[in-house]
C-alpha cells in the first residue's frame, strides 16, 4: 500500500536557474564615450577652421618664401612647409573651406532633389513610381565616384561643377531610403482619416508623411557629408577638383604626391585631415542612428 501512494505522488523536479544567452557587445555603446565626445570635438574644429580659417591659422596661405622650401614639421611650422613656402598647416586650415564647402552643399542638394522623387514615387505610386525608380535604379547601377568622376570630366573642372556632380551621385540613395519611408508612413491609419475627411495631398505630406521620414534622412546627411568629402578630393585628386589659390585637401594631396620621398609632410597631412573627419562624422553618424532607431541597433 505504501508503494502504491509513494508511487502516486508528484515528482518534483528541481528548478534550475536560466542561462541567458551572452550578449554581443555593441561596438556603438563602446564608441558613445570618449570616442563620440572626440568625433564631436574633431567636426568643431574642423567646422571652426573653415569659418574662421583666418583665426587659427599662423600664416597666410599665399605667403611664399623661398628661404623656407621644403622645410620638415618643427616648431615655427608644425606640418612643415611645401615646394612653394608656404605653411603647410595653414594651407590645410584654409583648404577645409572648399572641402567642407563641397560636403555640406552636396548632401543639401542631392538630399534636396533625392528626397522629392522618393516622396513623389512613394505618395502618387503608379506609372509615377515605375518611371521614377527606373531612372533612379540607373543610377545606382553605377558607382557613385564614377558617376561623379563622368559629370565633372563633361563639365570641366570648378567648384560648383564638384559639387553638382557628387550631388548627383547622392541623389540615388536618398530616394530609395524616403520612398520607403513613405510607403510606410501613407498606409498607416491616420493618413487614412486624414484622407477620408477630405486633408489635401500637400497637407498629409507635410503633416504625417515628411515628419515620419526624418530620422532616417539625418543619420544619412551626416554620414553623407564625408562620403561627399571623399569624392570631391577624389576629383580634385584627379585634376577635376576646385581651380583655386587655396586648394581643396584632394588637391594638396595631388601637389604632394610627387614629394612622398623628400617631403613626405605634403601630402600625409592632408590626408590625415580627410581621414579624420570622415571617421569623426561617422561615428556620429552610427550613434544618432542608434539613438533614432533602437531596433536596428539591436541587430
Amino acid at each position: 500500500m505504501k508503494s502504491v501512494v509513494s508511487a502516486a505522488r508528484p515528482i518534483l523536479f528541481r528548478r534550475r536557474p536560466l542561462v541567458s544567452a551572452p550578449s554581443r557587445p555593441k561596438l556603438s555603446s563602446s564608441l558613445s564615450g570618449p570616442f563620440f565626445y572626440g568625433a564631436i570635438l574633431v567636426v568643431l574644429f574642423i567646422a571652426a577652421c573653415a569659418v574662421f580659417p583666418q583665426w587659427i591659422a599662423p600664416y597666410s596661405p599665399t605667403d611664399m618664401r623661398a628661404d623656407r622650401i621644403l622645410q620638415p614639421p618643427g616648431a615655427a611650422h608644425p606640418f612643415g612647409t611645401d615646394y612653394f613656402g608656404r605653411d603647410v598647416f595653414s594651407v590645410v586650415v584654409y583648404g577645409a573651406r572648399s572641402s567642407l564647402l563641397i560636403g555640406v552643399a552636396s548632401v543639401l542638394l542631392g538630399g534636396l532633389a533625392g528626397s522629392l522623387i522618393g516622396a513623389l514615387s512613394g505618395y502618387i505610386g503608379g506609372a509615377v513610381d515605375t518611371v521614377l525608380m527606373r531612372f533612379i535604379d540607373i543610377l545606382m547601377a553605377i558607382p557613385s565616384l564614377l558617376l561623379a568622376l563622368a559629370i565633372a570630366a563633361a563639365l570641366g573642372p570648378s567648384l560648383f561643377n564638384v559639387v553638382l556632380a557628387v550631388s548627383v551621385s547622392a541623389i540615388p540613395r536618398y530616394a530609395r531610403v524616403l520612398r520607403g519611408q513613405v510607403l510606410s508612413i501613407k498606409a498607416r491609419p491616420y493618413v487614412a482619416a486624414s484622407r477620408s475627411v477630405g486633408a489635401s495631398h500637400a497637407h498629409i505630406l507635410l503633416r504625417h508623411v515628411l515628419p515620419g521620414s526624418w530620422s532616417p534622412l539625418l543619420v544619412m546627411a551626416t554620414i553623407g557629408v564625408g562620403s561627399s568629402i571623399l569624392i570631391g578630393a577624389s576629383l580634385s585628386f584627379l585634376g577635376l577638383g576646385v581651380l583655386r589659390e587655396i586648394p581643396d585637401w584632394g588637391t594638396l594631396l595631388a601637389q604632394g604626391r610627387g614629394y612622398l620621398t623628400v617631403a613626405w609632410w605634403m601630402a600625409t597631412f592632408p590626408g590625415l585631415a580627410i581621414t579624420l573627419f570622415v571617421l569623426a562624422v561617422n561615428l556620429i553618424g552610427d550613434q544618432l542612428r542608434d539613438r533614432l532607431d533602437p531596433k536596428r541597433s539591436l541587430t
